[in-house]
C-alpha cells in the first residue's frame, strides 16, 4: 500500500510580524516547522503502514528550505520525500496550491490513500485538502479521529462531528485530512535522523508535474491577499457594580448613549 502525506512549512512562532509597507508576514528570520495538523497527518500514515505495509511519502510545495520538513518527516518513518518547488509557484493561494499538488501527486500513479492535516495554522482555511481531492476527482473525508479499517477496495473511518462521530466508508483511493484526537506523534528515532540525513529529496518543477504555468502561483490565483494587518487591541470594558437594579439601569443607560436602544 502507498501511502501519501501532503505537509506544510509554517512559522514556528506565535510572535508574528507584519511588513508595514507592504502589509505582508515577515516570513525572513522566522523559524519553520511543520504545521502542526501535518504531524498528526505523518503519524498516521506511518502507522497505516505499520498495520498494513507499503511505504510512505511525503510531498510538500514550497522553497527549497521546506526541504528541512521533509527531511523531519522522513526521521519519523516516512520513506520517500517530493519537494514541489519553482518560482512560478510563489504567491499562490489556496486554489494554485491544491493545482500544483495534484499535479504532482498525478505523477504517482499507485496511491491508495492521501492524508493530510485538517488546516494549516498560517491560513486556517482547511481548503487544500479536499480540494486536492476534488481535482484528483477521487472521494475524500474530512476532520478523521480514527481509521476502523483500510484495505485494498475501502476505507472505514471515524469523522468528528460536534455531537459524538460518523462512521465512514469510502471507496480507495482517497483523501482524508485528519484531526488531533487520531494519534499522539513520535519523536524521531535515531535510524531515523542518519536515514533523514542521507535521503535524496526528490524534486519537481512546472515542467516536470506538466502543470499549466498560468494556474500555477499569483497567476493561477483567483483570490489574492492585499493586506494583512493587526487588529487593534480591545479596550477594557464596563464593569458594573452594586445590587442587580442598580447594575440593570447603568447598562440601560451605557446601551442608550450608544445610540443601541
Amino acid at each position: 500500500m502507498h501511502i501519501i502525506v501532503c505537509i506544510k512549512q509554517v512559522p514556528g512562532t506565535t510572535n508574528v510580524q507584519i511588513d508595514p509597507e507592504k502589509g505582508t508576514l515577515k516570513r525572513e528570520g522566522v523559524e519553520a516547522v511543520i504545521n502542526p495538523f501535518d504531524e498528526y497527518a505523518i503519524e498516521e500514515g506511518v502507522r497505516l503502514k505499520e498495520r498494513t505495509g507499503g511505504k510512505v511519502t511525503v510531498i510538500t510545495m514550497g522553497p527549497p528550505q521546506a526541504d528541512s520538513a521533509l527531511r523531519e518527516a522522513i526521521s519519523k518513518g516516512a520513506d520517500e520525500a517530493i519537494l514541489v518547488s519553482d518560482r512560478a509557484f510563489a504567491g499562490a493561494d489556496t486554489w494554485a496550491t491544491s493545482y500544483a499538488l495534484s499535479s504532482a501527486i498525478k505523477t504517482i500513479s499507485d496511491y491508495s490513500v492521501i492524508i493530510c492535516g485538517k488546516q494549516a495554522t498560517d491560513g486556517d482555511t482547511a481548503q487544500v485538502g479536499p480540494s486536492v481531492a476534488e481535482m484528483l476527482n477521487i472521494p475524500h473525508v474530512a476532520y478523521v479521529k480514527k481509521v476502523e479499517e483500510i484495505n485494498d477496495k475501502f476505507m472505514k473511518v471515524e469523522r468528528m462531528m460536534e455531537d459524538g462521530y460518523d462512521l465512514i466508508e469510502t471507496p480507495v483511493p482517497c483523501l482524508i485530512t485528519v484531526v488531533k484526537e487520531i494519534n499522539t506523534p513520535r519523536l524521531p528515532s535515531l535510524k531515523g535522523k542518519m536515514n533523514a540525513k542521507k535521503a535524496v529529496i526528490k524534486q519537481l518543477n512546472v515542467q516536470s508535474i506538466n502543470a499549466d504555468v498560468e494556474k500555477c502561483g499569483l497567476k493561477g490565483s483567483p483570490t489574492q491577499v492585499m493586506k494583512i494587518f493587526t487588529p487593534p487591541q480591545r479596550k477594557g470594558g464596563d464593569k458594573f457594580t452594586g445590587e442587580a437594579n442598580v447594575q440593570a439601569q447603568a447598562l440601560v443607560q451605557k446601551l442608550k448613549e450608544a445610540s443601541i436602544i
